[in-house]
């Protein structure tokens, strides 16, 4: 199953497409930190962290993804200073409040996602190099019309609005299913497993992924490191089999989330959809506890 779907969707994820002429561009690196790797090789599928003893990593760590790092990024008034930005903790967001769910002081928590203000690439790096001493967060950052394309077209027309049952019969409710759309979703999800790469130490980290933006992120993580300890959390609703069939990339989906070790649903009845789904759908077989 991963190897299938892995190669399908690199293969989309590599696509040339004019739209995403700045996808190849190198992402800014994270300077070397205690715990952190500095450095990878330029094929992503040849794992530098194979070697258990090349951790050097003390106590436990969670590696937090999301759509949007749990920081408030300000740019100072007076562009002379060489730091021309402010950060802060985003007190509102769930990110933030699920370590203190952690309930233990040993864990190390470390976030990856993007920052909702633009940063011009000759910042990215400084901006990368704060980020990470001060607040251990590791921002991702995406061109801009790829960034549309993946949040405001593919996870708020297509997924969001299918989700919660609304399906696509006019344009005000998502529309036809736009290819391009889901192609962009694949690269920026293939942008975050090259981020979180820089930062893992696969044999000892947990990573933590959350919501229907990084649906097929496990996907790419299962293939680079195959013992990684994976968990997805979905905080919005599972459609029922009949709502979800109409998607034409389902399987897919299905078989990106099935590379997490664990899954979490709000609900049981969101869980007995996607396991309902994963039956149907896939052939498979499943028990339920309850």
């Amino acid at each position: 199953m991963v190897s299938r779907s892995y190669s399908n969707l690199l293969e989309l994820a590599s696509g040339e497409s004019p739209t995403f002429e700045n996808m190849n561009r190198r992402i800014p690196r994270i300077m070397t930190v205690a715990g952190l790797i500095s450095d990878v090789d330029d094929d992503p599928l040849e794992s530098v962290c194979s070697d258990p003893s090349s951790s050097s990593v003390q106590r436990e760590r969670i590696i937090i993804v999301a759509n949007q790092l749990p920081i408030k990024a300000q740019r100072k008034q007076d562009g002379n200073n060489k730091n021309n930005w402010f950060f802060s903790w985003d007190e509102n967001s769930l990110l933030l409040q699920l370590k203190d769910g952690l309930g233990d002081d040993d864990i190390d928590v470390i976030y990856v996602g993007c920052l909702k203000e633009d940063v011009h690439p000759n910042e990215q790096d400084e901006v990368s190099q704060i980020l990470l001493e001060t607040f251990k967060c590791v921002p991702t950052f995406l061109p801009g019309d790829l960034f549309t394309r993946y949040y405001h077209g593919f996870c708020k027309q297509q997924l969001w609005p299918l989700f919660h049952y609304m399906l696509p019969l006019s344009p005000d409710l998502g529309g036809r299913f736009n290819r391009s759309l889901w192609q962009a979703y694949v690269s920026v999800n293939k942008i975050f497993a090259d981020r979180i790469m820089e930062v893992i130490n696969p044999e000892d980290d947990y990573v933590w992924i959350h919501d229907y933006h990084l649906m097929v992120l496990p996907t790419f993580l299962r293939k680079r490191f195959n013992r990684v300890k994976l968990g997805f959390f979905l905080h919005s609703p599972f459609p029922s089999s009949e709502i979800y069939k109409t998607l034409p990339i389902r399987e897919e989906l299905l078989r990106a989330l099935l590379n997490s070790d664990l899954i979490g649903f709000h609900t049981f009845d969101y869980a007995r959809h996607f396991l309902s789904c994963c039956s149907r759908m896939l052939g498979l077989t499943y028990e339920s506890k309850r």
